[in-house]
C-alpha cells in the first residue's frame, strides 16, 4: 500500500495563527503567515522579541489549542481508505504528549501509533511527504520521492508540487500520474 507522510504543524493544524496571535498580543504587532517570506520567523518580529518568538512554542497547552485546517480531517478520513497514513512531525520534547493527545482526540482513525517524531523526515519510509518546511521538502525530494508543499510564502523557493489546501491535496494524490510515478520508484 502507498504510504503518505503528513506533517502536522501548518499542514494538518493551524499553528501559525495561534503562535502569531500570542506574539501580536504581547508585542502589539500584526504578524501573519503571509508576511513570512522565509523560514526564519525571528526576521519578521520586532527587534525586542527576536528569537524569543520561539519561546511561545514551549508554552504548555499551545499544541492542544490548535484547530485543524479546513477540510484536513475529512480528507484524511477519505485518504485512509486507500493509503497508509503516517503523521510525521518534528517537535520540541515538551510538546510530544500534547501532539499525541491532539491526534487521539482529532484523528482517532489514524491514532497515535501512526505518529512519528523526527527532525529528519527524509529518513522515514514513505512514498510522499506533505509538508510546509522548506528544508524537509528539499531533503525528501532529493531522495527521488514525491514532496508536496502546503503553499506558504516562506516555502515558495522550493521546487516541488504545491497545493493551497486539503481539497487540492486530495485531488493531487488521486491523480493517476502521481500513482504511476510512485510505483516506478518502488520498482527501482
Amino acid at each position: 500500500m502507498t504510504t503518505l507522510l503528513i506533517d502536522m504543524d501548518s499542514v494538518i493544524c493551524d499553528l501559525m495563527s495561534v503562535w502569531h496571535e500570542r506574539y501580536n498580543r504581547d508585542y502589539q504587532d500584526t504578524l501573519t503567515v503571509g508576511k513570512l517570506k522565509c523560514w526564519s520567523s525571528e526576521k519578521y518580529v520586532k527587534p525586542e522579541c527576536g528569537i524569543k518568538i520561539y519561546d511561545y512554542l514551549k508554552e504548555p497547552g499551545l499544541f492542544l489549542k490548535l484547530k485543524a485546517l479546513p477540510n484536513a480531517i475529512e480528507v484524511l478520513e477519505r485518504l485512509k481508505r486507500d493509503y497508509d497514513l503516517l503523521i510525521v512531525t518534528s517537535s520540541l520534547s515538551s510538546a510530544y504528549s500534547e501532539k499525541e493527545q491532539w491526534v487521539e482526540e482529532n484523528l482517532p482513525f489514524i491514532g497515535k501509533e501512526n505518529l512519528i517524531f523526527s527532525h529528519r523526515k527524509n529518513m522515514i519510509v514513505g512514498d510522499l511527504l506533505f509538508d510546509d518546511a522548506p528544508h524537509n521538502l528539499k531533503a525528501f525530494a532529493s531522495t527521488g520521492r514525491t514532496a508536496v508543499a502546503m503553499d506558504y510564502p516562506y516555502n515558495r523557493e522550493v521546487d516541488v508540487s504545491r497545493v493551497r489546501n486539503w481539497l487540492e491535496f486530495e485531488k493531487f494524490v488521486k491523480q493517476e500520474n502521481w500513482k504511476k510515478e510512485c510505483s516506478s520508484h518502488a520498482t527501482h
